[in-house]
C-alpha cells in the first residue's frame, strides 16, 4: 500500500473508534454486521463511556465482566442483562479510558429465513432486529462471542463496510435513568421503521 492509498476499511474504523465513544458510535450507523449468510445494516446505536457516565458498565472500574470494554477498540463486548438478553456493544475508546457502542437495532439485509426461524414472535421483519435484544437472538449472539475482533476478518462476527446515513436523529438511551441528560442515541433517520422503540421526540 502506497503512503497516500487510503487503508482498508477495518483498519479506517478501528482507527476511528479510537476517539471519544460519542464522536465515534455514529460511525457505526450504515456499517454492516454479518454472521455467516445472516447480515444486517446497523440503524441505531447508544454510547457509553467512563468517567462521567453512570450508566457504563465501567463506571465502577474493571471486573471480570467488563474487562472486553477496556480491550482493544473494535472488539465484541456481550454481555447478559435482564435476565434473558444477551447485548452487543463495539469497543470504542481512546486510551487511558473504557467505553462501547450498543448496538441497538439493525434492518435485515441476507439471511432472513434463518432470522426468522430464531425469531419466531416477530411478526414483520421490521421487528426482527428492532432492539438489542432482538438482534443478538437473530444472529446467535451470546458470551462465546464476547472478545471476538468484528474488524478481524476472520472471527464468525464481522463489521464491514456500509452505507453511512444522510442524517442522523439523536435522542435519550433507552432504559437509562442517571445520565438521560446525554443525547447519546444516534438513529438512522431514513431508517426508523428498523429502529427500537420508543423513537425520539
Amino acid at each position: 500500500m502506497s503512503p497516500t492509498a487510503a487503508p482498508p476499511f477495518a483498519e479506517a474504523l478501528r482507527a476511528a473508534l479510537e476517539a471519544d465513544v460519542v464522536e465515534a458510535a455514529p460511525l457505526l450507523l450504515g456499517c454492516i454486521l454479518s454472521r455467516g449468510e445472516r447480515s444486517a445494516r446497523i440503524v441505531e446505536v447508544e454510547a457509553y463511556r467512563t468517567p462521567d457516565d453512570p450508566a457504563c458498565h465501567a463506571h465502577r472500574g474493571q471486573t471480570r465482566r467488563n474487562a472486553t470494554m477496556f480491550g482493544r477498540p473494535g472488539l465484541a463486548y456481550v454481555y447478559f442483562t435482564y435476565g434473558n438478553h444477551w447485548m452487543l456493544n463495539v469497543v470504542a475508546h481512546p486510551p487511558g479510558v473504557a467505553a462501547a457502542v450498543l448496538v441497538r437495532a439493525a434492518e435485515p439485509l441476507t439471511g432472513l429465513e434463518e432470522m426468522r426461524s430464531l425469531r419466531p414472535r416477530a411478526r414483520r421483519d421490521e421487528d426482527l432486529l428492532s432492539g438489542p435484544g432482538k438482534l443478538t437472538a437473530a444472529f446467535g449472539i451470546d458470551r462465546a462471542d464476547d472478545g471476538c475482533d468484528l474488524l478481524g476478518g476472520r472471527g464468525p462476527l464481522r463489521l464491514e463496510p456500509g452505507v453511512p446515513p444522510a442524517r442522523i436523529v439523536t435522542g435519550s438511551r433507552i432504559g437509562v435513568t442517571d445520565g438521560r441528560e446525554h443525547l447519546w442515541r444516534f438513529i438512522d433517520a431514513d431508517a426508523l421503521p428498523w429502529a427500537s422503540r420508543p423513537l425520539p421526540r
